[in-house]
């Protein structure tokens, strides 16, 4: 350690024989994307986390955003010393460290706080470093990556972290990943601690480690020292004289200091604990709870309040949900044990995009969940469970608690399970927004519809055979001929004349239309000719995420002769209007590939390329993304 005992140092590094990571912890830029919305999220959560045990009250958390004299920042001046030791070997460093030093001459400093109450706080801060698993003080303030474990199992499966990352959440909202954490125990007993994220560096001819730690320190012997926190006598801005915790945050990034983002934040992730009575929370004069959060979630400054455009914040579609709607039981398997949630669910044509919160028994949403097939459909749902299911979510959740995965599960048992229960949520929910458009779009009654269908059919293959051409060759030989049968009227017999007939031409009769030529190129193996393609050659067929198209030639006089040809599409409306542009491949098939083969397709000028053609038939598998509209019908242009 650096036990430089000669003047008061406040932060601590460990020291190294040599660098060996020249990288700022990847962590960092991780909840750094996050911005806002993670930070708030993180230390909400950890508030909710730290609740009195037996006390049937809010957990109130308070957060002010000010300003503060650098000189009242305990020992920044060791922190910008060694920020100017730094020496990046990489872009990336290089950047940071720029950053980091344009911001350490400002006399006034803005910061954000986080300070909640009715909660138990950190526990034997005065062990310091102790290594019991009872003292939370130590595990919070030297550890990283670990997170304190509840000898009450109930109580565990209840909290919202796992992972033990979230706490450099509060690191990446400063700019110089500066962060300080006040507590006050059960005994009343205060104290400071904080932690920065650095690089590895040199500092006075010394490496040391990239985390230093806001801790005085007890030089045990030669080889063994031990971490004990200073007492709680700095700034206002730093003290905590109330049971529980307080996060400060210094040299706060100005893309954070956004008050009307920190109220959204904290209404989008934990609207269910707030309309539960669980929590509470003051943002500078903003005061947030279950008889006020409406004020905010209907207030156009926080939120959109057309229902048609939210298509990317659905918080007051949810807090509508989940206040009016009656929950009903909604069962999903992992494949050996079902769990039981309550599903909240509403269905309303005006809704453009539909998402399911899932959110933990803590009352935190873990996802805006997109249901496979249906992120398009009319619907809004907030999903909940008990304690078991709480504990199977929470151990889904990703290290950011944003997201359902089991990338993170090494067991290959147990990442089997995750994937089946995650895939069996999309199944069932749609089987419940199907019920749903099913009854809301009821039939009336019986219809024989045989004579509507043959007369439409009639009418659609007549427009379909005055606007589209059949295939041709190069040549000009047709290789797919209509197979529809159009009735014909009965023509009179021609009474036979002598010498040079006329015939009379009859004006209505429209005029044949040829093929239509779409472009020529120069190729290689001569010239090639783009013709749309005869629907009857055409079958699709659309399963869950995937469509499958075949093109059939070999009903064609003269079978087509080439290995390979390329295929276009243009949306085409029920009176056979064609849209030319309208239709994006790559926007709608995230993959196109051959059936029998899997192999890919490249996709070159909105167009699918060297399509393998089998005793003439051409069969393609499309991977659909979630902007699909099922409901478009093609015109498809081959290439030959």
């Amino acid at each position: 350690m650096d036990f430089n005992r000669s003047k008061q140092t406040y932060w601590k590094f460990s020291p190294i024989p040599n660098i060996e990571e020249s990288n700022f912890n990847k962590i960092l830029e991780r909840f750094y994307n996050m911005r806002v919305a993670g930070l708030t999220r993180e230390n909400t959560q950890n508030a909710l986390d730290g609740k009195l045990i037996g006390y049937d009250v809010p957990v109130v958390l308070t957060i002010k955003t000010g300003s503060v004299k650098k000189s009242d920042i305990p020992g920044i001046d060791e922190i910008i010393d060694r920020v100017k030791s730094l020496e990046g070997r990489n872009t990336y460093t290089n950047e940071t460290i720029e950053h980091m030093l344009n911001k350490v001459n400002q006399d006034e400093v803005r910061y954000i706080s986080f300070e909640d109450a009715n909660t138990r706080g950190l526990t034997g801060a005065k062990n310091g470093q102790s290594g019991s698993v009872q003292d939370t003080w130590g595990i919070y303030a030297y550890n990283k990556g670990v997170h304190f474990v509840e000898s009450d199992s109930a109580v565990e499966t209840s909290r919202g972290g796992s992972h033990g990352v979230g706490k450099i959440a509060s690191n990446a909202a400063s700019d110089l990943h500066l962060m300080y954490f006040a507590n006050c125990d059960e005994h009343g007993d205060q104290h400071l601690g904080g932690t920065v994220q650095l690089i590895e560096h040199i500092y006075e001819g010394q490496c040391y480690r990239s985390t230093g730690y806001f801790t005085d320190i007890e030089v045990i012997d030669s080889t063994k020292s031990k971490f004990y926190p200073f007492k709680n006598t700095f700034h206002p801005v730093f003290e905590k004289k109330t049971r529980g915790l307080k996060i400060v945050i210094p040299y706060l990034r100005e893309e954070y200091d956004d008050e009307v983002e920190i109220i959204r934040s904290v209404c989008d992730s934990f609207f269910v604990s707030i309309l539960a009575g669980k929590l509470e929370v003051k943002v500078n004069d903003a005061k947030i709870t279950k008889d006020t959060i409406l004020q905010h979630v209907k207030n156009s400054r926080y939120y959109d309040q057309s229902i048609k455009e939210m298509k990317k914040v659905f918080t007051p579609l949810y807090v509508d949900t989940y206040i009016n709607q009656e929950p009903r039981e909604f069962a999903v398997s992992d494949g050996v044990k079902d769990y039981k949630f309550n599903l909240y669910f509403r269905y309303d044509e005006e809704i453009p995009k539909g998402r399911v919160a899932i959110v933990r028994t803590v009352g935190m949403k873990i996802e805006d969940f997109k249901v496979k097939s249906n992120a398009n459909k009319p619907f809004n749902a907030v999903l909940i469970g008990g304690a078991e299911e709480d504990a199977y979510l929470k151990s889904l959740e990703n290290e950011s608690h944003t997201e359902l995965s089991w990338d993170h599960i090494k067991d290959p048992v147990l990442q089997k399970r995750a994937k089946r229960f995650i895939n069996k949520l999309s199944t069932e929910f749609a089987k419940v927004i199907d019920e749903a458009i099913q009854h809301h779009n009821p039939t009336d009654g019986l219809l024989n519809t045989d004579d509507i269908l043959y007369v439409v059919e009639t009418q659609f293959k007549q427009e379909l055979s005055s606007n589209l051409g059949t295939v041709r060759l190069t040549s000009g030989n047709p290789i797919v001929k209509a197979s529809g049968e159009v009735p014909k009227k009965k023509k009179r017999k021609k009474k036979e004349k002598t010498g040079s007939e006329s015939t009379k031409r009859d004006p209505l009769k429209k005029k044949k239309r040829t093929p239509r030529e779409e472009e020529k190129a120069d190729m290689e193996d001569g010239l090639k000719t783009k013709y749309s393609a005869h629907p009857d050659m055409v079958e699709r067929l659309i399963l869950g995420d995937r469509e499958v198209i075949k093109l059939d030639f070999t009903q064609s006089e003269q079978r087509i002769k080439n290995a390979r040809c390329n295929i276009s599409l243009a949306v085409i409306d029920g009176m056979g209007v064609e849209y030319d542009n309208e239709f994006n491949i790559t926007d709608n098939y995230s993959a196109v590939s051959d059936l029998q083969s899997g192999k890919s397709y490249g996709i070159v000028d909105n167009a699918i390329r060297d399509i393998e053609i089998r005793n003439g038939v051409a069969e393609l598998q499309m991977k659909l993304t979630d902007t699909f509209n099922r409901s478009l019908k093609f015109v498809y242009y081959v290439e030959v």
